[in-house]
């Protein structure tokens, strides 16, 4: 299923996406959950219902009638890896940056999340603004001390997602958080593909255009650490919740590595094979000084 939240005529609900229409959950089981975090909470057994439920229900509304919004907007994590394409990480040797010799973890803080088509702003406070084109995993199940084998039967499902970067704030902090963090700079969705509709995560193909010229370009597997090894590693540390976000690293040709960072006006683009696509406009941040999101 392709399960997206998504807001028509003032209400937000979630739904089951169907071609090119989406059908609200609650008409398709008055009990199911209210948010897509509490319905992968709720296990397979409830997402069957629905996918049952999906088989004999009407058209529903077309997705041009509904404003998309962040499938997940109230994760309790959102964590991220860095330098885990080989491409990329050849790319960041380059310019002088020493390769980890493990996984390399960040948060991006939950407030930076944002819908899949909403503005992402350039803070006032940085001029080098970056995309990072990624694939989204959300936790399906909640789990600790998960083996390599074992973590694919946690994963909820995946997700298209813009890692968005202050290289400025990125740099002058060892963590890496204060520059991933930033209000808007995490744009996800356009809804949450469940794991059972991808018969192989790591081998996608993920592209990334500014303005519509392609920047990024690579296979998923051309991941250093695999998704399976990603979550093994996360669960050695901490309890992953269903909902939990993970970023599992971009390709080659980031912005600093080109000398093209963001600017007001760019359109960033990200789609990935069989997930779908987000694009968000980069506006200039409001000068008001008050919060991006409530």
């Amino acid at each position: 299923m392709k399960l997206a939240r998504y807001t028509r005529d003032g209400r937000t609900t979630i739904g089951a996406v169907v071609d090119d229409h989406v059908i609200e959950i609650a008409t398709l089981d008055p009990a199911a959950p209210r948010s897509i975090r509490e319905l992968l909470a709720a296990g397979p057994a409830g997402r069957a219902r629905i996918a049952q439920a999906l088989k004999a229900a009407p058209r529903g509304t077309p997705l041009a009638q509904v404003k998309l919004e962040a499938p997940i907007p109230d994760a309790q994590k959102y964590l991220a890896i860095g330098m885990n394409y080989h491409d990329h990480a050849e790319e960041a040797a380059r310019a002088g940056v020493p390769v980890p010799k493990n996984q390399l973890w960040f948060n991006k803080q939950v407030s930076c999340i944002t819908g899949p088509f909403d503005p992402i702003y350039k803070p006032r406070v940085s001029d080098k603004m970056d995309y990072e084109a990624e694939m989204g995993v959300v936790i399906g199940k909640r789990c600790r001390y998960v083996s390599v084998e074992q973590a694919r039967s946690v994963v909820g499902g995946y997700f298209v997602c813009n890692d968005v970067t202050a290289r400025d704030w990125q740099f002058k902090s060892p963590t890496f958080t204060l520059g991933k963090s930033f209000d808007s700079h995490g744009p996800i969705g356009p809804w949450i593909t469940t794991d059972d509709e991808i018969a192989d995560p790591h081998a996608l193909q993920m592209q990334l255009w500014v303005n519509g010229e392609l920047r990024q370009q690579a296979s998923t597997g051309g991941m250093i650490y695999n998704i399976w090894q990603q979550i093994h590693e996360l669960s050695q540390v901490m309890t992953l919740e269903p909902g939990d976000l993970i970023a599992t690293g971009t390709c080659a040709n980031v912005g600093i590595a080109l000398g093209k960072f963001l600017q007001p006006g760019d359109v960033v683009k990200v789609a990935i094979e069989g997930l779908g696509h987000i694009e968000n406009p980069v506006l200039p941040e409001p000068q008001h000084g008050e919060p991006l999101q409530a």
